[in-house]
């Protein structure tokens, strides 16, 4: 009986029959030109979207309308059609800018979206940038249609196998530090932070910290100013990542170091445009850092810019629109895939 048990056994091997693959995450960081969509999908098939880039042909003046010729909208519904995605579970909108939540009417004439996450409402002053009362309210009237979740800073999305904290919203922040966090004083706190260059929405950016096993992604939108500074000042109230990616495009009121030397992220992940955030100050930062490797959506060129090695760019100019990936496990591994390039770099767990 043993030769046959052993023979069956290694039969079972050779199918590839004993052993299932590994539980994965996959982040899809789509270009939209300097703004955000992220598309995120997690081990047990749920989708969460984070913001869908700018309205019609893109740009902050640009308005909804067709949804068949909608730069960025169809950019999103590129992606999830090659992930398999059809239909968005959660859409989480860190903020209601123009690059941000513009292009959610279009997007929702393409795929189902069942749940909306955000802060509510916005401000009296919030047309600062002009438009984004017009662009909310286009953007209600999507999420009436829908169900609607606005949380508070220490509350859980309501996804499995991946835990998605909410680390800030509506100018409010953290008040006691995760469990990851240290205790200690952040060494780099000795100043305030950076002044926000935008002072009405920017601040009051949905932040979310997701954790699958021990991989760790921080996705803050477009915080800035001292909401963000709280973050990791006067000690650290999110803990070492693996994955973050850079405030407001890696904007100049990014560049503050205490937030990098809080979280310490392994991979730095800035969704800039060509000449939109990828600011010189930010750059300059995260090439210091020896622990963090940058990757950028577009090689920028802003002055003075010291760009991410060719190979860690997505587009080096505005004539294709190429996505990372990062493929995550419960380990803490995790692989950075370069469309553009066909190469993946991987990183062990830590």
């Amino acid at each position: 009986m043993r030769p046959t048990i052993l023979a069956l056994a290694l039969a079972l091997t050779s199918c590839g029959g004993s052993t299932p693959p590994p539980a994965q995450l996959d982040l899809y960081f789509i270009d939209v030109e300097g703004g955000q969509a992220t598309l995120i999908i997690t081990p047990a098939g749920e989708t969460l979207l984070v913001d869908a880039g700018f309205p019609g042909t893109g740009g902050f003046a640009s308005q909804p309308g067709d949804p068949a010729t909608a730069r960025d909208p169809q950019r999103i519904l590129e992606v999830a059609k090659l992930a398999g995605v059809t239909r968005i579970d959660y859409l989480l909108v860190t903020h209601f800018h123009a690059d941000h939540v513009g292009g959610v009417p279009e997007l929702s004439h393409l795929i189902p979206i069942d749940t909306f996450v955000d802060h509510g409402g916005v401000t009296e002053d919030a047309d600062r940038v002009a438009g984004t009362k017009a662009i909310h309210a286009a953007y209600v009237a999507v999420r009436e249609a829908g169900r609607h979740l606005e949380p508070t800073p220490g509350d859980r999305l309501p996804l499995v196998e991946v835990d998605v904290t909410v680390v800030s919203t509506a100018g409010a922040t953290l008040t006691s530090p995760l469990d990851d966090a240290r205790s200690a004083p952040t060494a780099s706190c000795l100043t305030a932070g950076i002044p926000a260059q935008e002072s009405t929405e920017n601040p009051r950016s949905t932040g979310f910290l997701l954790q699958f096993g021990r991989f760790r992604f921080l996705d803050v939108g477009d915080l800035t100013g001292e909401p963000l500074h709280q973050l990791s000042c006067p000690s650290d109230r999110l803990g070492p990542v693996d994955v973050y990616l850079v405030s407001h495009h890696g904007g100049a009121d990014a560049a503050g170091p205490s937030i990098f030397s809080a979280i310490r992220p392994r991979v730095a992940i800035l969704n800039n445009g060509a000449t939109k955030g990828g600011a010189a100050p930010t750059l300059k930062t995260l090439q210091a850092i020896a622990s963090t490797e940058t990757w950028q959506l577009h090689r920028s060129e802003a002055t003075g810019a010291e760009n991410a090695a060719a190979e860690r760019i997505a587009n080096l100019d505005t004539s294709t629109a190429h996505w990372i990936k990062i493929s995550a496990y419960e380990d803490g591994s995790f692989v950075v895939t370069n469309p553009r390039t066909g190469a993946t770099t991987q990183y062990p767990a830590r």
